[in-house]
């Protein structure tokens, strides 16, 4: 190992941000202690372990059509959708516009008119309605959401508190239309993703499913026994889905990760989020780039190039990874001609990914364990996995898939198979509206 090498790995030890840093073993225990906790008693857990009320039924209707709303990020998504006899997904009547709330505020009446809007024109198709809500929510026992918060790009504070689906439809029967047969399940866009998987091809069994996303945010699902679930009075039926809420787990590695939650809105909370996800690995790279110069791992000549390009975000340390040599990226010209600082920020970064990694690993591991499903290698759980930073982060997705091989697989003999669906908020939405 060379001197910069070695000085570079001690320093990752130091502010324990080498994956070697998380115990494993430790950290499973204390998610699965979450979640038991989140299952028993409201509020007392990190994570929220929201019951959904939706269950995922052995098949999907098929050749039945229903009206699709997928309300997430700025976009506002209307379809129809219907499933041919191989389970095949067919998406039509495709339309996009912004959502209500985003270039100003709103009133409740103003928010629930374009939705209006956007389903009038279906209204006729279908008496089903899947409406995917991804934005904050509690889900009642018959399908409905009611908004908790809106993130900063949706201004509509009236809308707090009030059900989603009711309102459509209060606002469809104003209008004159017969809603007396709609029906209208909300879900969160995780779930949605968990119920999309039933979309899958079915080469092979699957015993369970799990919706993973991993993107600006995380968050994961999974399907719970309603015999241990007593947050919510009994619950017909055997199992119904969870939204873990996982981002909000509580966890702090070391003191880099202290220093930087403190640098946060909330930084109480959604630790891992802000250890994994697309929004925070880059400002938390740039913290540790700092500390790296501030101990000499990176010269004064890195500082003064640094300095033009910072604060860098997660597809900038991402380009580093991926093309080190191509000095059209900007942390690469931050290194032109020296060696050891090309070296040492290589490291650091990779360093930062593979923990990033092992961390998504434990969330996922801990869900499958939780599931208990998978222990037959020929009916694995499939994990349909979301999000622009989980599959285009450089190395992310080939670590955390090692770190489940070693700790799930050969550890604790528990098998997976992840998939990628496409438009899955849109097809878990429908599969969430044919299950009415």
């Amino acid at each position: 190992m060379s001197t910069i090498e070695s000085r570079t790995d001690a320093f990752l030890s130091k502010w324990d941000m080498k994956p070697d840093s998380i115990d494993m073993e430790v950290l499973l225990k204390k998610f699965r202690t979450e979640m038991e906790i989140g299952l028993h008693s409201e509020g007392s857990s990190s994570l929220k372990m929201i019951p959904t009320y939706v269950q995922v039924k052995d098949e999907v209707k098929k050749g039945e059509t229903v009206i699709v709303i997928d309300a997430g990020g700025t976009n506002l998504r209307t379809c129809l959708v219907s499933f041919d006899e191989q389970g095949t997904a067919h998406i039509g009547d495709f339309k996009k516009i912004s959502m209500p709330g985003v270039k100003e505020e709103v009133s409740a009446k103003q928010f629930f008119d374009v939705f209006a809007d956007e389903v009038e024109r279906l209204i006729d198709k279908s008496d089903r309605i899947g409406f995917c809500f991804s934005y904050a929510a509690s889900i009642t026992a018959d399908h409905d959401g009611i908004p908790l918060v809106f993130s900063k790009e949706i201004k509509a504070p009236e809308v707090i508190g009030k059900a989603v689906g009711a309102n459509l439809l209060a606002e469809l029967a104003y209008r004159g239309h017969d809603v007396s047969k709609k029906r209208v399940s909300v879900l969160n866009d995780t779930v949605a993703t968990l119920l999309a998987g039933k979309a899958a091809p079915l080469a092979i069994p699957y015993s369970g499913y799990i919706g993973f996303i991993l993107g600006t945010g995380t968050n994961t699902a999974y399907v719970e026994s309603n015999a241990n679930i007593l947050t919510v009075p009994t619950i017909s039926g055997e199992s119904q889905v969870i939204n873990i809420e996982s981002g909000n787990f509580d966890f702090c590695p070391g003191r880099l990760d202290e220093e930087f939650f403190a640098s946060t809105k909330q930084p109480g909370q959604y630790h891992l989020e802000k250890m994994i996800s697309g929004a925070y690995i880059g400002p938390m790279s740039n913290l540790v780039i700092h500390k790296a110069i501030e101990e000499g791992i990176l010269s004064q000549t890195f500082k003064e190039r640094f300095a033009k390009y910072e604060p860098i975000n997660t597809t900038v340390m991402s380009n580093y990874l991926e093309m080190p040599f191509n000095k059209d990226y900007a942390l690469v010209a931050c290194t032109d001609g020296n060696e050891d600082d090309a070296r040492a920020l290589w490291l650091i970064l990779d360093s930062i990914i593979a923990r990033a990694a092992k961390l998504t690993a434990a969330n996922l591991a801990s869900t499958v364990l939780k599931s208990g499903k998978g222990d037959d290698p020929r009916k694995p759980i499939c994990i349909n996995a979301d999000g622009t930073t989980y599959y285009k982060t450089e190395y992310l997705k080939e670590y955390t898939q090692y770190y489940l091989h070693t700790y799930l697989q050969l550890e604790r003999k528990r098998y997976v198979n992840f998939v990628r669906i496409d438009d899955s908020p849109i097809i878990g939405a429908a599969i969430a509206a044919l299950g009415l």
